[in-house]
């Protein structure tokens, strides 16, 4: 083979391979590959879309002058992932209630008990809603307020409304909340929340806003964001119209009689008598009290587990937001806040050997991931995506089982490894921490591509040699 062809298959290579090898050093420079753009076309469909739904009849309320001033002008992808993916449904009931029943959300809602005591009793005069209620459903919604939620609804609503499932109920939402800010009840930069549209201090939807949402500190504005007293009454109003009974609890954790055919069934509700004769009792072995008429057996764990007979307004609890997991979490709490006890447990311990953390422990092993150099984002108690991605691979790196899960056992691991230590050591600025982490996490991804760049360079290499080989061996 001859010099001229050497040079002409070099040159093919370089043209194959070299984009490839200039891709790969451009990537290094920016420490990280960018997350994947949504594609224009979903954009072009999303304000095709916009303008088809503003004309049906969902939004015949509202004005043109409205719907232009505050149509989104890009949609919100992420919001489709969070509907694909719900705490309520895809968490072991353990873990949900360690992250939202734990000492310190119980202490707060004791504190504000006290403090809001005349708000709250007027409440409960006027509704006819237990105190203790209203502050398990504040405190589970937004943490008492301090956890509003970071979306802007206008464009989670209007991206569900295009995409995913359930388009027709989001349509309607969407709707609502243009009408919120038409009818001047609510600022456009007040509606803020849940990648679903819930907004406020105890997260009301749009539609239910606009139906039962109370005016009751006398501002006349239905201030459900900034205005605690509004919040609550609106939430009391909800419960009541869902028709929660005065004087009542919500049920009793009990223990399930020897050779009774339990099944979990929160809609077949018996009289209190079926119980008693089939031997039900409270959990600590006292006798079913009276005060609720009819109550139906939730077992959310399995026989095993702890057992509850539930009544009407458990389904109140229910009907807030459609999980047996949530409602239970207001119900406990409600049941502790009242008590003023910061024993969360049940009688009955739930059925598994890696029991959940709470919301305290959870900060601690995400601030225990970013010492690590894993980029986990802020620190704040609740183990999203990233923290288990985090999890699982600190666990294949450390020859675990690698189910990402954020339970005792790994919280117990990271403390007899020493990664803890961080909590007798003075508290680092969480930018700080963060951006240490982004660092490392950076230097993890460039030092992948660094390999990548140069297998690509040995094989150019490499190639080129060959055929150098190659043509010196022919005659």
């Amino acid at each position: 083979m001859s010099l001229k062809t050497i040079n002409k298959n070099f040159e093919v290579l370089k043209i194959i391979l070299y984009p490839s090898f200039i891709l790969l050093l451009s990537s290094l420079s920016h420490g990280e590959i960018r997350e994947q753009e949504p594609k224009l076309n979903d954009e072009q469909l999303f304000q095709t879309c916009l303008d088809n739904i503003q004309k049906t009849q969902d939004f015949s309320k509202i004005t043109d002058t409205t719907f232009d001033i505050y149509r989104p002008l890009q949609a919100d992808f992420t919001v489709l992932d969070s509907l694909n993916y719900q705490p309520e449904f895809n968490k072991e009931p353990w873990d949900y209630h360690a992250a939202l029943v734990d000492a310190e959300r119980v202490s707060t809602g004791i504190n504000l008990k006290h403090k809001l005591y005349p708000t709250l009793s007027e409440i409960e005069q006027q509704y006819g809603v237990k105190k203790t209620d209203v502050l398990a459903v504040w405190g589970i919604e937004s943490n008492y307020g301090q956890s509003l939620g970071q979306k802007n609804i206008l464009t989670s609503l209007s991206t569900l409304s295009c995409f995913g499932r359930r388009q027709q109920f989001f349509r309607k939402e969407f709707s609502s909340a243009l009408l919120i800010i038409q009818n001047g009840d609510l600022d456009a930069s007040d509606m803020m929340g849940s990648w679903a549209g819930a907004f406020g201090q105890t997260q009301f939807m749009p539609s239910t806003y606009l139906h039962l949402a109370h005016d009751f500190d006398g501002d006349g504005k239905k201030d459900l964001v900034n205005s605690r007293a509004d919040a609550l009454a609106s939430t009391a109003n909800f419960l009541k119209n869902s028709g929660y009974r005065s004087h009542q609890t919500w049920g009793y954790e009990v223990k399930l009689p020897l050779n009774f055919n339990a099944k979990s069934d929160r809609r077949n509700k018996k009289y209190l008598n079926f119980w008693r004769d089939n031997g039900f009792k409270l959990a600590n072995g006292s006798p079913l009290p009276d005060g609720i008429d009819k109550l139906a057996l939730l077992i959310p764990s399995g026989l095993e587990g702890p057992a509850f007979l539930v009544g009407k307004n458990f389904d109140t609890f229910y009907s807030y937001n459609a999980s047996e997991s949530y409602a239970l979490a207001i119900a406990h709490l409600s049941d502790l806040i009242e008590k003023e006890s910061l024993d969360v447990n049940y009688n009955t311990p739930w059925p598994t050997n890696d029991p959940g953390i709470t919301r305290l422990q959870s900060r601690d092993i995400q601030r225990a991931l970013i010492s690590l150099g894993y980029d986990i984002g802020e620190v704040d108690g609740l183990i999203g995506s990233k923290t288990h991605i985090a999890i699982k691979d600190y666990q294949t790196e450390n020859n675990l089982n690698a189910d990402g899960r954020a339970g005792q056992k790994i919280y117990d691991y990271f403390e007899e490894k020493g990664h803890l230590n961080f909590k007798n050591t003075p508290k680092q600025n969480s930018a700080t921490i963060n951006a240490e982490s982004k660092i490392k996490s950076k230097s993890k991804v460039s030092s992948k591509y660094i390999i990548l760049a140069l297998i690509l360079y040995v094989l150019l290499l490499g190639l080129l040699i060959f055929k150098f080989y190659q043509a010196r061996d022919k005659p």
